[in-house]
């Protein structure tokens, strides 16, 4: 593949996102209708939704061409979207329409080397994708599984707690995400991690944050109840605890990033110690959403070395403050050469802490996140996009403040 033809044609298309979307889909049902079950797209926010999953799976593709953990990368993502039901004829029909589309938008850009580039670079991403799905099948992994709602927490109007009972035992690391799909809401499936280590009942713990205009979401949160019946795809992520027992730990968790991070901690706890320092930073919007306190106190019980710092804005400030004082108090604390860090939570948070915990002396190789598949709400927009359709504020704002900490050798 060539990379750099590839990044630079891509450019192109992302300027373009929007018609580059629509070409895409009108050149895929028009030659290939069977296709178009599997894109379940009923309003304007869906397709949206579904531009920009698509253009952040193909961005952090493009992004990873020459580095490692690609092909495993994209072995997952096939072995996942067998819950679409996807075949290998499919996969064929989406490349020809994709590359008809990147054709189409990109005009005087387009050549038959660009041409020749990506259709070899298909040829690699759906074959590693054909390869996980048919190692699945080998092994008789089922494409999802069926579970129960055995259990619900509301906290407050925008957050609830689900526990699941799958009819059939998921084998999950601590730190991983499945995708969650409601029957009442086909074909949306998103991805939540799970807040728990493996328990003795085989029961799951999602915590689940409202988006207002989001697709499966406001179904979870306002109307599921014990009883419901879920669908979970394959566990997937890599946000799993690799630290020797003797090295120590940093964890942050911001917001529904706590689940992932919970379910590393009781995975921690379970080990036998001794145990060297562990530190935990929690973060949250304001006090109403420190909804984890008695799971803190119970992981406080169980590791007696975990030094807590709960993070909050201060009353009447602006919500971002609480990202003020994480990064404050991250800077107030020493040694962070021996720790490694595990991190979690919304994207403009962890791209931020990401950045400033080099400038403390963590080492880069060692400061561990995740990247959950797209919903649709974090691809960075074009110019024009952005004048056309502003993106909603989030309560991270992620531009750096006067009081944050800066890496003199780069300027932020």
């Amino acid at each position: 593949m060539d990379s750099e033809i590839l990044r630079t044609s891509f450019a192109v298309v992302e300027r373009r996102a929007e018609f580059a979307l629509k070409y895409f889909y009108s050149h895929l049902f028009w030659h290939h209708p069977d296709v178009r079950a599997l894109f379940p797209l009923d309003s304007p926010q869906d397709k949206e939704r579904q531009r920009d999953r698509l253009f952040t799976a193909l961005a952090l593709v493009v992004a990873r061409l020459e580095g490692p953990g690609l092909h495993e990368y994209l072995r997952d993502l096939g072995r996942d979207h067998r819950k679409y039901l996807a075949r290998p004829e499919h996969y064929t029909a989406v490349g020809d329409s994709l590359i008809a589309a990147f054709a189409a938008v990109s005009g005087s850009a387009w050549s038959v080397e660009v041409e020749k580039a990506w259709d070899e670079a298909y040829e690699v991403i759906a074959d590693a994708m054909l390869d996980g799905a048919e190692e699945a099948e080998s092994k008789g992994q089922p494409s999802w599984w069926d579970a129960e709602v055995v259990g619900r927490a509301r906290h407050g109007d925008d957050l609830a707690v689900l526990t699941l009972r799958p009819h059939r035992r998921l084998p999950h690391l601590p730190g991983q995400y499945v995708s969650v799909n409601s029957p009442r809401v086909p074909g949306a499936w998103r991805p939540y991690s799970v807040a728990n280590a493996p328990r003795s009942d085989d029961t799951l713990d999602l915590h689940v944050s409202l988006v207002e205009d989001g697709v499966l979401s406001p179904e979870l949160v306002r109307r599921t109840r014990a009883g419901d019946a879920l669908r979970l795809g394959v566990p997937g992520g890599r946000l799993t605890l690799r630290t020797p027992v003797e090295r120590p730990l940093t964890f942050i968790a911001a917001g529904t990033g706590w689940a992932p991070v919970k379910a590393l901690l009781e995975q921690l706890a379970a080990r036998p110690g001794p145990y060297d320092e562990t530190r935990l930073f929690v973060v949250a919007r304001d006090i109403a959403h420190l909804y984890g306190r008695t799971a803190l106190g119970e992981l406080r019980a169980r590791l007696p070395r975990l030094d807590i710092t709960v993070i909050t804005p201060a009353p009447g400030r602006p919500k971002a403050q609480a990202t003020e004082r994480l990064l404050t108090a991250l800077g107030n604390r020493a040694n962070w050469a021996r720790h490694d860090v595990y991190l979690a939570g919304p994207p403009g948070l962890v791209e931020e802490v990401s950045k400033a915990l080099p400038c403390l002396g963590a080492v880069p190789d060692r400061v561990f996140r995740d990247e959950l598949p797209s919903t649709g709400h974090d691809r960075a927009l074009g110019p024009g996009e952005w004048l056309l359709h502003r993106p909603r504020p989030h309560w991270h704002h992620p531009s750096a403040r006067e009081d944050s900490p800066r890496c003199p050798e780069s300027g932020h």
